[in-house]
C-alpha cells in the first residue's frame, strides 16, 4: 500500500467499508442506527456543538466496529481453532464497541433532552 496514489488507498478503504457492510450484521445495524441518529439530530436542529458531538460519536462507534471486524478476521485467519486468548481478544474488542455505543446513546439522549427543554 505504501507509495500508492491517494485514490488507490481511498479505494482500499471503501472496499473495507463494503466488505464490512456486506458481511457483518452488527456493522449494518450500526450504520442504520447512525443514519437515524444523524437524521433525528438534523430534524431537531440543535446547537452546532450537539451536532458535532453526535457526529463524533457516530464516527467513533463505526470506527470501533470496523476495528472489531478487522481484529476478528485477523485472529480467525491466524488461529482458526478456538483458543482462550483469541476469545478474550474478540470479547474485549466487542466490549469496546459496546462501550462506544452506550456513550453515543447517552450523548444522543442528552442532546434530545436539552433540545426538548428537559435539561
Amino acid at each position: 500500500m505504501k507509495g500508492k496514489p491517494f485514490y488507490h488507498r481511498l479505494r482500499f478503504a471503501f472496499e473495507g467499508w463494503r466488505v464490512a457492510f456486506r458481511n457483518e450484521a452488527s456493522f449494518r445495524t450500526q450504520v442504520f442506527a447512525a443514519c437515524g441518529a444523524v437524521a433525528v439530530t438534523a430534524w431537531l436542529n440543535p446547537p452546532a456543538i450537539w451536532l458535532a458531538l453526535v457526529i463524533v460519536m457516530v464516527v467513533l462507534v463505526l470506527g470501533a466496529e470496523l476495528f472489531n471486524t478487522a481484529l476478528e478476521h485477523l485472529l480467525d485467519g491466524l488461529h482458526p481453532e478456538q483458543a482462550e486468548f483469541v476469545r478474550i481478544a474478540k470479547d474485549c474488542s466487542a466490549a469496546a464497541v459496546l462501550l462506544f455505543s452506550i456513550a453515543s446513546v447517552v450523548v444522543f439522549a442528552l442532546m434530545v433532552m436539552e433540545v426538548m427543554g428537559y435539561y
